[in-house]
């Protein structure tokens, strides 16, 4: 019930056209898929999810287990049919959860023991995760209370969330983190990563009336080639119980001036017959060098997120509809985008909404950004195809990166 199979590979690189086959449908690779952190992409109704493209969703595990609860979830009959869709679903472990809430929500934070409270942690905020070898004591963002995640419990959740594809629980990290502390937080995945596959095994065995869920592997080490290229090693070739993992995402801190490298390191050492998902990738130029890399899918918040402040993509970059050069612009965002909103909508319409604070512009936002980075990989995919690519990253950016050269 869970496949993968490479279709086409990009001529010289590590890039391939590809299909996962899920209980819930397939999807065709690369991918972005769109993050729903609650079981719902912010303001967006999952039919229309599916009309402008979305193969699969990603929801959060963390937040799903605080609200409504897994066991809610569960009695529902799995994700797909809380949310009433039928496409295939993904939930991360909680992993992200432990350096964000570890943090107090700073941009820039580090869960290492080097760096004194005050360098790390938010201003005015208390760290709301505590990691030790077994798991991570949380304190809930909703209303303060305690709750523990060790790989055991992540795996359990997910189960009950009946995702298609799952995660490994991982302890993430940043680039602030020393090499040390990034050492000692990768044997602590590595161990995590074993427990899960036991846990993972046991959970299918007992809830085998159930479809199966996929379960993959987190590739932490930073911008540390040793680290990463040890840790891809040690997770492809970990078996527990007669069973390994079904894929590989590839996370942690990225310093995103090392993408490409850190895909290479990665990618050289993983099974070329397994899918690879680049976690929380999704700016345009970033989404190019993951597929030429190797990367099969992807996620992020950035398109939602970014179309509730009113910032939209075009061709030409993004460009913010609510300010006033646009009150009287009669065009649609994007000359020639087939989304609903452009379809339908005049950037002084959507700019009226923004200032008029209705809360429908955001969803037409939202509906334009996720259509145009779902779009653009679908692109991506279509050019691998016909020998295309390289022409068509340098047509794309060549247009999109323009205003940030100027």
């Amino acid at each position: 019930m869970f496949a993968f199979k490479t279709e086409k590979n990009l001529e010289g690189r590590l890039g391939r056209t590809g299909v996962i086959k899920t209980p819930h449908g397939e999807i065709k690779t690369p991918a972005f898929i769109p993050v729903g952190t609650k079981a719902s992409v912010k303001g967006v109704l999952p039919d229309s999810m599916a009309e402008l493209g979305a193969q699969a969703i990603l929801a959060n595990a963390y937040h799903l287990y605080l609200q409504p609860g897994s066991e809610v979830i569960d009695e529902a009959g799995g994700l797909s049919k809380f949310m009433n869709w039928d496409k295939p679903t993904f939930t991360d472990s909680g992993g992200f959860q432990v350096m964000s809430l570890g943090a107090g929500f700073k941009k820039v934070i580090a869960m290492t023991e080097d760096l004194e409270p005050e360098e790390v942690v938010a201003h005015k905020k208390d760290r709301l995760a505590k990691v030790d070898d077994d798991g991570v004591t949380f304190k809930s963002h909703l209303d303060g209370s305690e709750h523990r995640f060790t790989p055991e419990i992540s795996m359990q959740v997910q189960h009950q969330l009946g995702a298609d594809i799952m995660f490994a629980f991982d302890e993430l990290t940043t680039l602030m983190d020393t090499k040390n502390y990034q050492i000692k937080s990768l044997e602590r995945t590595r161990r995590w990563a074993i427990r899960c596959l036991a846990e993972h095994s046991r959970l299918t065995k007992a809830r085998k009336e159930k479809p199966y869920q996929a379960l993959f592997a987190v590739i932490q080490g930073a911008q540390h080639e040793d680290l990463r290229r040890k840790a891809a090693k040690d997770l492809s070739e970990m078996e527990e119980d007669g069973i390994k993992f079904d894929g590989f995402g590839i996370g942690g801190a990225v310093d995103k001036n090392m993408m490409r490298e850190i895909l290479g390191w990665v990618n050289q050492e993983l099974p070329e017959d397994k899918p690879r998902h680049f976690l929380g990738i999704g700016e345009p130029e970033d989404l190019f060098i993951g597929v030429e890399n190797g990367a099969d899918t992807f996620d992020c918040v950035s398109a939602s997120r970014q179309a509730r402040t009113s910032s939209v993509y075009t061709d030409r970059g993004r460009f913010n509809v609510s300010n006033a050069p646009y009150k009287r612009d009669f065009e649609p965002i994007q000359a020639g985008c087939n989304c609903y909103t452009c379809k339908n909508y005049s950037r002084a319409y959507i700019c009226h909404l923004f200032r008029a604070k209705e809360m429908v512009a955001a969803t037409l936002a939202t509906i334009h950004n996720e259509f145009f980075i779902i779009n653009l990989v679908n692109q991506m995919r279509t050019a691998i195809e016909k020998n295309e690519f390289f022409e068509f990253k340098t047509e794309f950016l060549g247009r999109y990166l323009e205003n940030k050269s100027n």
